[in-house]
């Protein structure tokens, strides 16, 4: 049996006033998945606990079968361990996003105008960390170049707890209404400000900082061989640190220009050459949630039915797995609503395909299918379990 996950992150959603009251799942045109979903089994699952925050580390960590609340440290030190940094049990590692801000005479008063620098290029957002690191890099300290506007601070003996707003939760609004500044984070805030008055179209944003990850081997939790294939460090990262074979697509960026039809083909190829199961980020869902893009996010779960799915569905009808059986599982880790441009906690719908085994499934994979089935996986890290067939614990 060969396995695919396709993680179709943000993808799931709210009703939507530009969309006649449907979500993007509903409207997008994606006749592969909803294909599948008529004899698949599918439901909600909650892939983010109550008590920890509703990012892509919490909910890609339930996805892939961790128990976040027994394996979350943060963020960044997933995002590190894809970067190569080295990290002790007493390093802290701190996300720097590139971010434009407004002019202001005081920095509170700044807007968050763009999370991400305006789609910042890697090469010039190589050239900003640099000058980061020339004003404020000490013996404590030291910035690392990450891919686009996603970077890494690694902190030594650094401080946790430090409340740090992520800045895709305040586009468009005032800074100064989200920072707390206290004995932990001022030291962070201190050099937010300073930057920010040398270069607020590429100013630095801290947060989601976390100590040293550790995760238990993939292959040992479940059976399997995997791969990782991912455009951004931390999937990338996750990947790494549970054993993961970690793929380079070239040209996957991330958003809805990625390389599409190279993570399929990468995935096509791992399994075809001895895997067992391809996990699949594709991050574009997200990023146009974040940036209120309604269009562009029905047209991302099209690319991703048509690009991806369907080579992978064309792969295995014309037998390039050798005749082995396919399971595919499709689910968003979280949703990101177009309204308010952030994650939310709310239950993802997941569906299960089975080459071997029908089910009586749904008519179209979506939001309102998913939970009319009546099937709920309150603990979401158990769901990779029931994908393999596995008993949980």
């Amino acid at each position: 049996m060969k396995y695919i996950v396709l993680l179709c992150d943000g993808m799931s959603d709210l009703p939507c006033d530009e969309l006649g009251g449907k979500t993007p799942m509903t409207v997008a045109k994606k006749p592969n998945m909803d294909l599948l979903a008529k004899t698949s089994q599918a439901g909600l699952a909650k892939t983010v606990p109550d008590n920890l925050p509703p990012g892509s580390d919490v909910a890609n960590l339930s996805v892939l079968g961790y128990n976040p609340a027994e394996y979350y440290t943060g963020r960044s030190p997933f995002e590190a361990a894809s970067m190569g940094i080295q990290m002790t049990p007493d390093d802290v590692a701190v996300r720097c996003n590139l971010v434009t801000l407004s002019k202001a005479e005081n920095f509170a008063d700044a807007v968050m105008l763009s999370y991400c620098a305006d789609d910042i290029q890697t090469q010039q957002a190589a050239k900003v960390i640099a000058g980061v690191n020339e004003k404020f890099r000490n013996p404590n300290m030291e910035f690392f170049v990450g891919i686009s506007y996603r970077h890494c601070l690694l902190w030594k003996n650094g401080k946790t707890n430090l409340e740090m707003i992520p800045p895709h939760d305040i586009i468009g609004k005032r800074i100064g209404d989200y920072i707390k500044v206290n004995a932990q984070n001022r030291v962070l805030y201190e050099m937010m400000e300073e930057w920010y008055r040398f270069n607020p179209a590429n100013c630095i944003w801290l947060w989601s900082e976390g100590k040293k990850a550790e995760l238990p081997l993939f292959r040992d939790e479940f059976g399997v061989d995997a791969c990782m294939i991912s455009a951004v460090d931390l999937l990338k990262g996750i990947g790494k640190i549970a054993g993961m074979d970690v793929l380079h697509v070239e040209g996957a960026t991330g958003y809805i220009d990625t390389n599409f039809c190279g993570k399929a083909a990468a995935a096509i190829d791992w399994l075809k050459n001895g895997g067992d199961l391809a996990y699949i980020h594709l991050e574009a869902p997200d990023e146009c949630g974040h940036r209120g893009e309604v269009d562009n996010k029905v047209k991302a779960i099209e690319l991703i039915d048509e690009l991806v799915l369907g080579a992978i569905l064309k792969a295995f009808d014309s037998g390039e797995f050798g005749g082995q059986g396919l399971r595919i599982l499709i689910a968003p880790d979280h949703p990101t609503p177009l309204n308010i441009k952030t994650h939310t906690r709310d239950p993802v719908p997941f569906l299960i395909w089975d080459s071997q085994v029908k089910h009586s499934g749904v008519e179209a994979f979506d939001e309102f299918n998913a939970e009319n089935t009546g099937i709920y996986i309150e603990k979401g890290y158990q769901l990779m379990r029931k994908f393999l067939c596995l008993k949980n614990n």
